[in-house]
């Protein structure tokens, strides 16, 4: 199962969500313009390296604090699958919890939510040098604050049977869907070594406790936690008014 869209429309128009897509999507372009010696520098300058955070490493010539790539590494991503695959979970769901919050809480709530799950990566490797990017972990947080809000909200999913022979879509609740992909990173956590490159799995789950923990704290007074869902009912051939395939 793969969510393109939601049906759990809010009034408003979510223009900080529509800026941070922006800006990632304007560094990454601007990362793939560098020539590959310039670009890779580029990540270790600005990516989070928890060795250099906590001072066991040291980085030469640092453009930044190393506290600063707690922010830096949020907005910078590993190629365009790593990009795109960000990008489409902020759009589905970074809206509803946006506009449930307010424009400026909602970007705190964001980055310290980014720094939360960068910084539970970080403790569990204090010695790595290698660099963590991505805003994985702050839409990790966006994620668990929907759970919270709209554990009821229908996720329209895109399924893959295997073998593939007919692609279907269909609406799960959120719940399902959210739970089940914290459920998979919890588990890809526990069964891939923390100190080995590729996927933070721990930053993913740090990220959306802490968008639940934090949740109650910055949403608007009126926006009750456990909304119900929607009343409108929409078939399998009706699109979905949020997501790119909406």
């Amino acid at each position: 199962m793969f969510p393109i869209s939601d049906d759990n429309p809010e009034p408003g128009i979510p223009f900080v969500t529509w800026g941070l897509i922006a800006i990632c999507c304007a560094v990454f372009f601007l990362q793939a313009s560098l020539p590959p010696g310039e670009a890779e520098l580029a990540v270790y300058q600005y990516g989070l390296i928890p060795g250099v955070l906590f001072g066991s490493t040291a980085m030469m010539d640092a453009p930044v604090p190393a506290w600063a790539t707690i922010v830096s590494s949020m907005f910078m991503h590993g190629g365009l699958a790593h990009l795109g695959g960000n990008m489409l979970y902020l759009w589905i769901f970074g809206d509803n919890i946006e506009l449930a919050m307010g424009r400026l809480r909602f970007i705190l709530f964001y980055l310290l939510t980014g720094a939360a799950a960068a910084l539970a990566h970080a403790f569990l490797v204090p010695a790595s040098t290698v660099p963590l990017v991505g805003a994985s972990g702050a839409i990790s947080g966006v994620l668990g604050a929907y759970l919270l809000l709209y554990p009821r909200g229908r996720v329209r999913v895109l399924f893959l049977p295997f073998p593939i022979i007919l692609l279907r879509t269909f609406y799960v609740p959120a719940i399902v869907v959210l739970g089940l992909w914290f459920l998979i990173q919890v588990a890809s956590g526990l069964m891939s070594p923390v100190e080995e490159a590729g996927v933070a799995f721990w930053a993913h789950v740090g990220g959306f406790v802490a968008g639940m923990v934090l949740v109650p704290f910055f949403k608007r007074r009126d926006v009750p936690l456990f909304h119900p869902a929607q009343p409108r009912v929409f078939d399998g051939r009706a699109g979905a008014r949020r997501g790119p395939w909406g």
